[in-house]
């Protein structure tokens, strides 16, 4: 699939986004270890997500869907059964991160796989605390990469402080601390997403936190099974805030997105770089707050983003990269070299798509000096099999003269199916949902510094 994209007009919109990427892969797996039957509802039916559902079913779970977001989940008390054959994790880098955590727990063998881009990504880092619980672990690839192979086992709870911020390793320890013996502690560097904290606390798991920023997980439980309801993904919207954020009188309202202040850095960067910027919660019914985002546009400003404001925004940087080339001055990103172990190397592949279409761009070790404001010519740029990469560049497209092609764009349905349906009410102002100014009626985001 090709994305074709023209300039667009005056960006007036209303819309919503599909559920969290990161809540649907969690709360599919821990609904699979509960005490009953659970319904799942707002989940995410992209490639990647579907890979996770489609593990546990391979694990013996029974999950039925009912409509095109909603899953029943039969929950199996912590009981997998042994998989009749290897399990596919095709591109999903938290597939293969989460269930390594939760199989390194399981009395049985199992082997995950992935696809060519997958079988390039370490996994030592998820690999070495679970060995020093006690798990048997093998990755078959070169330098510990994939294929795994698990022979779960008894796993001992420990204190492990993470070398390098990473949500998915995070959420793999307290997975395998689940059917651990005694507490398993992790500390983190600086913070990450801790949707997987809030979940477990949802399904009245025990947990505790610690002065250090820690979060301890209690082993030998079983979630008690309750019915959740998965909001908005804001990674999915970051496309659409930038969008209307750099175009000069640009609005757009996002309705039930999820704002759980580990996923809304982008929101204090988009008003350092001067856009107009409002969040207000309306519902935290079931810990994780949801509500509306607004966005009004101006000439933005560069930025810098470094430190520890990058692990919240590390799904975020290809977006706000290319809004940097739109903006007037130098937007820096260091710090970010996790980038490289993506589904591309992020990187390389943001430096050279800026460049192709016309911006000034200096790649780093860790990140990359954007100077702006661009003129954005139109051109054909490599989606490089990556779902962020190609996205952000369509959006490129929305500001380039002439006409944009991403090509091989079928990437974007691992994490957005239908991102090509709200692309083309982007470019057709037929099509737009016209929304409602609301700015006045709600409470300014916070600024982050970086």
């Amino acid at each position: 699939m090709e994305l074709r994209i023209k300039r667009a007009p005056r960006i007036d919109i209303e819309i919503t986004v599909p559920g969290d990427k990161s809540i649907s892969h969690r709360a599919v797996i821990i609904a699979a270890l509960s005490n009953g039957m659970c319904t799942l509802r707002g989940f995410l039916p992209s490639e990647d997500c579907m890979h996770t559902v489609n593990a546990m079913r391979v694990l013996g779970v029974k999950i039925e869907q009912s409509g095109p977001d909603t899953l029943i989940i039969h929950g199996k008390r912590r009981v997998l059964a042994p998989p009749q054959k290897q399990i596919d994790c095709g591109n999903s880098g938290t597939t293969m991160r989460l269930l390594a955590g939760l199989l390194a727990g399981q009395t049985f063998e199992s082997r995950l796989v992935g696809d060519a881009g997958l079988s390039r990504r370490p996994m030592d880092r998820v690999i070495a605390p679970l060995r020093q619980m006690g798990a048997n672990i093998l990755a078959e690839g070169p330098e510990q990469t994939p294929p795994l192979r698990i022979r779960g086992g008894s796993l001992r709870g420990i204190h492990y402080r993470l070398p390098i911020a990473s949500a998915q390793v995070k959420s793999a320890l307290l997975l395998a601390g689940l059917f651990a013996k005694g507490k398993t502690t992790i500390e983190e560097p600086s913070i990450t997403r801790n949707h997987t904290e809030l979940m477990l606390n949802y399904f009245l798991v025990r947990t505790a936190k610690n002065g250090n920023g820690g979060v301890s997980v209690f082993g030998e439980q079983v979630p008690e099974s309750r019915d959740f309801t998965i909001p908005g993904d804001i990674s999915s919207a970051a496309f659409w805030l930038v969008a209307a954020a750099a175009q000069p009188r640009g609005h757009l309202l996002v309705r039930d997105i999820g704002l759980n202040d580990t996923r809304t850095a982008l929101l204090g960067v988009l008003l350092r770089m001067g856009a107009q910027v409002r969040e207000a919660v309306e519902d935290v019914g079931q810990l994780e707050p949801r509500g509306v985002v607004e966005v009004t546009g101006v000439p933005l400003k560069g930025t810098v983003i470094q430190g520890k404001e990058v692990p919240q925004l590390i799904d975020e940087l290809p977006i706000i990269a290319v809004a940097g080339a739109l903006a007037n001055g130098t937007t820096i990103i260091r710090h970010a070299q996790e980038l490289r172990l993506k589904e591309s190397d992020r990187i390389a592949a943001i430096a050279h798509n800026l460049r192709t279409m016309g911006a000034q761009v200096a790649e780093m070790t860790d990140g990359l000096e954007i100077h702006g404001p661009a003129t954005l010519h139109g051109a054909r740029v490599a989606s490089f099999g990556d779902h962020r990469v190609a996205m952000a560049f369509a959006i490129a497209g929305l500001f380039a003269d002439g006409e944009t092609i991403v090509q091989d764009a079928d990437c974007v349905r691992e994490s957005y199916p239908g991102f090509d349906v709200v692309l083309e009410k982007f470019t057709n102002p037929k099509r737009m949902q016209m929304s409602t100014p609301v700015i006045g009626s709600l409470t300014p985001a916070p600024v982050e510094e970086a």
